[in-house]
């Protein structure tokens, strides 16, 4: 496997854990209601500003994945799709790439 697919995946595993932590720490001290870590994400205008900037690149990040599986056909890269909205913008960029970086056969 090439160096930078390595980088890639390292990313994508990094990407997955870190936030998660995050998440489930605030789900354990808070409550576990989805719509409660919604609204603590828009509690001022600078974290309102950042959903809003990682909502506009995993928009983006799916427009690119989907117009390039549709002409390469790697049907796997779709999983990046939501690994995206499901963990983060952190895991889903390194997913794909990772599975996009991957030789043609």
């Amino acid at each position: 496997m090439a160096p930078v697919r390595i980088v890639y995946l390292a990313l994508a595993v990094w990407g997955a854990i870190h936030p998660m932590y995050y998440f489930i720490s605030w789900f354990q001290a808070n409550t576990w209601d989805i719509m409660a870590m919604v609204d603590a994400w828009h509690v001022n205008a600078a974290t309102s500003g950042l959903v809003w900037d990682l909502t506009i690149a995993a928009a983006a990040l799916t427009v690119w994945i989907i117009s390039e599986v549709a002409v390469r056909r790697n049907w796997l890269a779709l999983i990046a799709i939501p690994a995206t909205f499901c963990i983060g913008v952190s895991c889903g960029l390194p997913l794909y790439l990772f599975l996009r970086s991957r030789p043609i056969q």
